[in-house]
């Protein structure tokens, strides 16, 4: 049964595109737990009980008494936690642990980092709980079996369904061959509920609404997509039309305005990944493509590409086009979201 379990974890977390790693199993993670709390009972950090369990008291901390060890010996999650820690810190060279788990397991990591620190791991104070919220659904607009918890396979074959249904009838009119426009949907329907959750920042509960989601226009992972898309489709045009687009250009060409915005919006992608990094926040990315994209699209609507008549002019804009795709498509695939080369 277990062998099912994880081959449906498989499944879900390879269509997310989520992969690991090193996976520890609690089966194994609790002998080092068990071991280190040994250790703190020896050395008068923890205490046992008149019926054999071990606890904590961590009332000098403004907490309560904890259990660790069961009167029969056995673990529990917090003493798996404690195994689990000091094998991670022992297999990978790192100097801070973020662990992302709900807001309702607050008072348990503040426990652990405690323990750990009692315990003598120097990064114990430095534990991150990445407390996130809960995503919502409207009313009436999911379906699940159990009729209060959505599946989540589920859920991502809904929105590449809804999708593909939205973008058929364009799929059609380009000419595009139904395997690569279900390619396309899957691309869609995923970015559409990774970046609509991630949009928002982490810690708050939001309602995650499917149909506001796949809007093609606004801030949503398909505007950006779809942006991507426009910029390839002039690209390959300019392929088409035998012009090659230099990575760099002189700095005499005479520019807009709106094209200077352009440059500088490129130029903040750096600082936008080292802030959502301070912050553990994705959301800083996501507002990062969508401003670009938006800059992006006023600058398309407001200036000719292809049909500039200025060759310099034309070779510095289809530029511009390029590295405009060239950081959408690193964003957002930080936030692990495929881009369409056509949509």
């Amino acid at each position: 049964m277990n062998e099912w379990v994880y081959a449906g974890f498989d499944e879900t977390y390879k269509m997310m595109g989520v992969s690991f790693d090193k996976i520890y199993y609690e089966s194994e993670t609790y002998l080092e737990g068990k071991e280190k709390v040994m250790e703190g009972l020896e050395k008068g950090l923890f205490y046992r009980r008149e019926d054999g369990s071990v606890w904590a008291d961590l009332t000098g901390e403004g907490l309560d008494e904890k259990l660790l060890l069961r009167s029969d010996g056995t673990s529990v999650y917090m003493t798996q936690d404690i195994g689990t820690a000091k094998l991670r810190f022992q297999d990978f060279p790192i100097d801070k642990m973020i662990y992302v788990v709900g807001n309702e397991q607050n008072y348990h990591f503040q426990v652990l980092s405690i323990l750990l620190d009692k315990l003598g791991f120097k990064w114990g104070k430095d534990l991150v709980h990445f407390s996130y919220g809960m995503v919502e659904l409207p009313n009436g607009k999911m379906k699940s079996r159990e009729g209060t918890v959505v599946d989540a396979d589920d859920l991502m074959a809904a929105m590449i369904e809804d999708a593909y249904s939205a973008s058929a009838d364009k799929m059609k009119t380009l000419d595009i061959p139904e395997e690569e426009a279900r390619e396309v949907a899957r691309k869609v329907g995923l970015g559409a509920l990774k970046y609509f959750i991630l949009k928002v920042d982490a810690r708050k509960n939001m309602l995650f609404n499917p149909e506001e989601s796949i809007d093609f226009n606004g801030n949503t992972g398909p505007f950006i997509q779809y942006t991507y898309a426009r910029i390839q489709s002039i690209l390959r045009k300019a392929k088409e039309q035998g012009i090659d687009v230099p990575e760099v250009l002189p700095a005499d060409i005479k520019i807009s305005t709106k094209e200077t915005e352009l440059i500088q919006k490129l130029n903040q992608f750096e600082a936008a990944v080292r802030q959502a990094g301070i912050d553990y926040s994705p959301s800083g990315i996501c507002n990062y493509c969508y401003e670009l994209t938006k800059e992006f699209n006023q600058f398309y609507h407001d200036f000719t590409i292809l049909g500039e008549q200025d060759e310099r002019l034309k070779l510095f804009r289809l530029s511009l086009c390029k590295a405009v795709a060239k950081v959408a498509k690193n964003g957002m695939g930080l936030l692990g979201i495929e881009m369409p080369e056509r949509m």
